[in-house]
């Protein structure tokens, strides 16, 4: 008896609705802002990796390479200064494509394409990672270029004040 309302002696019940339910209101969140958010995350992980290897290149930089020959002195200090920069500019280009920056996601597509050759020259290598890595470019490649202008508006009706509030 949810649907009527007792005032004194008088029962009125509430108005039924007849049809489909309402549907819920156009969203510009799609399915696809998930592999935006995916990217992100992925740039602000191989990022904090690459720094975290620089500062240690940086930190530790005399390591010696042992060969079937001879061995090898080699100095890391300003490789590890590179890693650093470059993994610092990665990790902020994943911030970036998180608030919907253009730029970061130029920056985003530019450094994963970059590491997705640099990994087919390592194919000969090292097969299983080389290949791995070159599939997370090309899903990183694809979720910025093809679905990155969704997080751009979004976060743009965000910032402006979304009428219901919601993210």
């Amino acid at each position: 008896m949810a649907d009527s309302t007792t005032t004194g002696s008088q029962t009125t019940r509430a108005p039924q609705r007849s049809g489909p339910p309402e549907p819920y209101p156009e969203s510009p969140w799609t399915g696809w802002m998930g592999w935006n958010v995916f990217a992100a995350v992925m740039l602000m992980i191989g990022g904090t990796l690459q720094a975290l290897w620089g500062f240690i290149a940086v930190v530790n930089d005399e390591w010696v390479v042992w060969g079937n020959r001879a061995n090898l002195y080699i100095d890391l200090s300003t490789w590890g200064w590179v890693h650093l920069g470059i993994g610092a500019v990665v990790f902020l280009a994943g911030l970036g494509v998180l608030t919907g920056n253009v730029l970061a996601r130029a920056v985003g597509v530019a450094l994963a394409a970059a590491s997705l050759v640099a990994n087919f020259l390592s194919l000969p290598a090292y097969p299983v990672w080389a290949i791995t890595v070159m599939t997370v470019d090309v899903i990183v490649i694809w979720a910025l270029t093809a679905h990155g202008h969704e997080m751009r508006d979004r976060t743009r009706e965000v910032g402006s004040g979304s009428p219901d509030g919601s993210w």
